[in-house]
C-alpha cells in the first residue's frame, strides 16, 4: 500500500484562504489589471512571476486576483517587491503576506495597516517590522 504524499486541504487551510479573501476590501483580476494599464496579459503575468504582485484565488471561479491596494497609478507599487521579499524570507507564504499587509496595526505611525503605511511613504518602518517578524 502506497502512502499519499500530497497533503489534503484541511479545514484550517480553507479557513485561512477565506480569511485572506475577506480581509482584502477589493480584488482585481489579472485581465482587469491588463486593461487598466493597457498592457498585454502576459506582462501582468510577468509582474506575478517576478513577484512584483502577489495573487490569491478568489470568487466563485477561484480566479487569480490581486489586492487593489497593491496597484498604483502606473502599475504595481514599487515598494511592494522588496517588502514581499523580506516577508517571504521570514517564512511567510503569499497568503500570509497578503494577510499581514492588510492586518490592522494601531501602533503604526501612519495608516491603519502596513499596506496603508507603505502607500503613505513609510517603507522603512514597514520593512523594519517585517524583519522583526523573522526573529
Amino acid at each position: 500500500m502506497t502512502e499519499d504524499l500530497a497533503a489534503p486541504t484541511t479545514s484550517d487551510d480553507a479557513l485561512a484562504a477565506d480569511d485572506v479573501s475577506d480581509m482584502v476590501p477589493e480584488w482585481v483580476y489579472l485581465p482587469d489589471i491588463a486593461q487598466r494599464y493597457d498592457l498585454p496579459l502576459s506582462r501582468v503575468r510577468r509582474f506575478v512571476a517576478d513577484r512584483e504582485l502577489l495573487t490569491h484565488r478568489v470568487g466563485p471561479n477561484r480566479a487569480l486576483a490581486v489586492p487593489a491596494g497593491f496597484l498604483g497609478a502606473d502599475g504595481p507599487l514599487p515598494e511592494l517587491k522588496g517588502t514581499f521579499t523580506v516577508l517571504a524570507d521570514g517564512g511567510m507564504n503569499d497568503g500570509e503576506i497578503i494577510r499581514w499587509l492588510h492586518m490592522p496595526d494601531p501602533t503604526l505611525p501612519v495608516g491603519d495597516t502596513p499596506l496603508a503605511a507603505l502607500r503613505l511613504g513609510h517603507k522603512t518602518e514597514v520593512r523594519r517590522r517585517a524583519q522583526a517578524l523573522a526573529f
